[in-house]
C-alpha cells in the first residue's frame, strides 16, 4: 500500500510520458513480482541492508554500465545510503524519496542524504524533520503520494462486500487498515469502539494489516468484550476493490509520513476519522474529508466517530469532498508531473 506501489506508480506514469525507467531491486522482492507483471524492466542486485557495502560497488558498475541521466532511491533498506553512495562512485546525478517521518541520528542524516541533489519528501511534515536535522531548505521538495482515483472511485459490489464480511443492510461498518504495530494506534481505537458499542449494536469495525500487535489487539478486543463487533482481516491485496463499501475508515496513527491509506478512502468517498498527527492532517482536511482530534485522545475520537455516525449529510458532503480532492491534488498524473519537473531542473 505505501512505497513500493508509488514507486511502480511513478514508473508506468513516466514511462507513458516516454521516459525509459529501470528498477533495481533484490530478486524475490515484493515489487519485484508486481513490477514485472507490470512489464518494467528490473534489474535484480542483492541487498542485505545499510552495510552492505558490496552492493553499492555492484549497484554503481551496473550505472556507470547502463549511463542514466538520474538514479532516484526510494526504499530506507540500503537503497539510499548506499544507493547515493553508488551514484556518486558512477558520477550520475541522484534524488531520493523520504516516506517516513521517524527522526535519526542527525550524523547519519548528514551522511545519508549528502550525495542528493534533491531530497523528496511526500508531506510538509516530513519535510520538517528533514530541516531538524539541518537538511538545506533549497535541496528539500514536497511532492505528495498519489493514489489510483479512477479506479478507488468506481462504484463496488456492496451484495458481496455484505456477504465476505457478515454484514447486513443496517450496519455502520468501519475500517481501519495497517501494519498492527504500535504507532499505527490500534489500542485506542478499540478502547473507543467498546464504549460506543453498548448503544450503538449497528456498529461493525474491520481491521485490515498484520504485524507484531496481531495477538496482543485480538486479546485486547476479546477482553474489552468487542468478539462481535470488531472482526481481524489479516492482509488483504484486495482491499482497493471494496473500499468504498465502508461508512467509515478510521486511522488512529500516533505518527505517519502522510497517511495513503486514508488517501485511498477518501478516493473512494469515505470519510476518514483519526489523530491530528504527522502527515496525516495533510492527507485529510478537517471538517471537509474527515475529522481529526488529539493523538492519543480516545474521548475525542469516540466523540468524532459518533458524530459521523449520526449525520449522514455530513458523511455524504464529506464524501463528495474526499473525492475531489484526491482527483485534483493526488492523482497519480500530478504526482508525475511534479516528478519530471523536478527531474528536468537537475
Amino acid at each position: 500500500m505505501g512505497g513500493p506501489q508509488q514507486v511502480v506508480y511513478l514508473i508506468n506514469a513516466l514511462r507513458d510520458r516516454g521516459h525509459d525507467n529501470v528498477l533495481v531491486c533484490p530478486p524475490d522482492s515484493g515489487i519485484d513480482g508486481v513490477a514485472r507483471l507490470a512489464e518494467i524492466r528490473v534489474q535484480n542486485l542483492f541487498c542485505a541492508g545499510d552495510l552492505d557495502l558490496p552492493f553499492a560497488y555492484r549497484l554503481s558498475q551496473f550505472l556507470k554500465e547502463l549511463k542514466p541521466d538520474l538514479v532516484h532511491c526510494h526504499s530506507r533498506r540500503g537503497a539510499d545510503l548506499l544507493g547515493g553512495l553508488a551514484a556518486s562512485i558512477a558520477d550520475i546525478p541522484a534524488v531520493v524519496s523520504r516516506r517516513v517521518d521517524n527522526t535519526e541520528i542527525r550524523l547519519l542524516a548528514t551522511l545519508r542524504y549528502r550525495p542528493f541533489r534533491k531530497i523528496i519528501a511526500i508531506s510538509q511534515a516530513i519535510a520538517k524533520v528533514l530541516r531538524d536535522h539541518d537538511v538545506d531548505e533549497d535541496r528539500i521538495t514536497v511532492i505528495r503520494s498519489a493514489v489510483d482515483a479512477e479506479a478507488l472511485g468506481r462504484e463496488p459490489d456492496h451484495e458481496a462486500f455484505r456477504a465476505e464480511f457478515g454484514f447486513g443492510e443496517g450496519d455502520f461498518a468501519v475500517a481501519a487498515a495497517g501494519q498492527l504495530i504500535p504507532r499505527k494506534g490500534h489500542r485506542y481505537l478499540l478502547q473507543a469502539i467498546a464504549v460506543l458499542a453498548p448503544t450503538r449494536p449497528q456498529l461493525r469495525v474491520v481491521i485490515f494489516g498484520d504485524g507484531d500487535l496481531n495477538d496482543e489487539l485480538r486479546a485486547q478486543a476479546a477482553s474489552l468484550g468487542l468478539d462481535g463487533v470488531v472482526q481481524f482481516a489479516g492482509f488483504r491485496d484486495d482491499l482497493d476493490s471494496f473500499i468504498g463499501c465502508f461508512n467509515l475508515f478510521a486511522h488512529p496513527a500516533l505518527a505517519e509520513g502522510l497517511g495513503v491509506a486514508a488517501l485511498k478512502a477518501s478516493a473512494a468517498g469515505v470519510p476518514v476519522v483519526g489523530f491530528n498527527a504527522g502527515g496525516l492532517n495533510e492527507a485529510v482536511q478537517h471538517g471537509e474529508t474527515g475529522l481529526l482530534v488529539s493523538a492519543e485522545d480516545v474521548a475525542a475520537l469516540q466523540g468524532a466517530i459518533a458524530r459521523l455516525m449520526d449525520d449522514e449529510p455530513l458523511r455524504q458532503r464529506m464524501s463528495t469532498a474526499g473525492r475531489k480532492r484526491m482527483q485534483e491534488n493526488f492523482s497519480i498524473n500530478t504526482m508525475a508531473d511534479k516528478h519530471v519537473e523536478l527531474y528536468e531542473s537537475l
